[in-house]
């Protein structure tokens, strides 16, 4: 492991590195995200990261929690990102540490700007997103040839804590053939009629990947008219990523994790050999 850090440039005291820690599963850290925690003074970790990835911190190193959980008590944005200041003005090397990427739907952005108002040097080190590695991880391809050339990415609350009222959810339902939502499980049923009202199928497949790329992995499969009702009977809790689209599907194929762990059959053809079209 040594051999594979030797070419890889070392935290500076004083500076601070924003670190994507991928979607759980600590084999998807980075190699520049392991290097840092081998050698960062302060870990400053948000929720969704994995306990497992924390272990692989230098002995000594402090770990510092700031988590932000829609819903619940959590720190200030501002306050995050001055303590980053703060850590890094007293000569640490500090690690912010992320769950996924710091720059999709992470705030590292508004981290990043901090650091430069205060003059403190920063690198930012992109890691797997969980709207692709989660994913990933329940079988679902968030592009696939026969279903999509398109997908997007949103948020499904904005910084009030309610649903974004400035995506134009009929454009989406009607351009774009897969959709994947961060933070949207709390707003699902909204969300859903949104996109219905937009033209989507209630019959289109939706999933819910709770707790993604960890042994707590849960997928639900439902449907967007099925899916407020569906979680609620299910009992699953964020965190989650949602997508909607045909892609959906091909987890009945594409299950690896449950092929491997809980034996399960994969379908050769999981469209039925129906023509798929991309709608978009």
């Amino acid at each position: 492991m040594h051999a594979l850090f030797s070419n890889l440039p070392p935290m500076e005291k004083g500076s601070v590195w924003l670190v994507g820690a991928g979607p759980g599963d600590p084999g998807l850290l980075t190699l520049h995200a392991a290097h840092a925690l081998q050698q960062a003074d302060v870990i400053v970790h948000d929720a969704l990261v994995n306990a497992e990835c924390l272990s692989l911190a230098r002995p000594g190193a402090a770990l510092e929690f700031a988590g932000k959980r829609g819903g619940k008590p959590s720190s200030k944005q501002r306050d995050i990102s001055l303590r980053l200041v703060e850590l890094a003005h007293a000569g640490h090397r500090v690690l912010r540490l992320k769950g996924g990427d710091p720059f999709v739907f992470g705030r590292g952005g508004e981290e990043a700007l901090t650091l430069i108002e205060h003059g403190i040097p920063f690198r930012i080190v992109p890691g797997i997103t969980a709207g692709i590695g989660g994913l990933a991880y329940a079988g679902i391809p968030v592009t696939h040839r026969e279903v999509n050339h398109a997908v997007t990415f949103l948020t499904g609350h904005d910084s009030s804590g309610l649903v974004p009222d400035r995506i134009n959810w009929e454009g989406i339902a009607k351009g774009s053939p897969v959709i994947v939502m961060y933070m949207a499980m709390k707003h699902i049923g909204q969300i859903a009629a949104n996109l219905i009202a937009g033209g989507r199928s209630p019959d289109e497949p939706v999933a819910f990947v709770c707790n993604a790329a960890t042994a707590e992995q849960q997928v639900l499969e439902t449907t967007l008219a099925r899916a407020e009702a569906d979680v609620e009977a299910a009992g699953i809790e964020p965190p989650a990523i949602v997508v909607v689209g045909e892609v959906v599907r091909l987890r009945a194929s594409l299950d690896w994790l449950g092929a491997l762990t809980e034996g399960r059959k994969l379908a050769p053809d999981p469209f039925g050999a129906r023509e798929m079209k991309d709608p978009a």
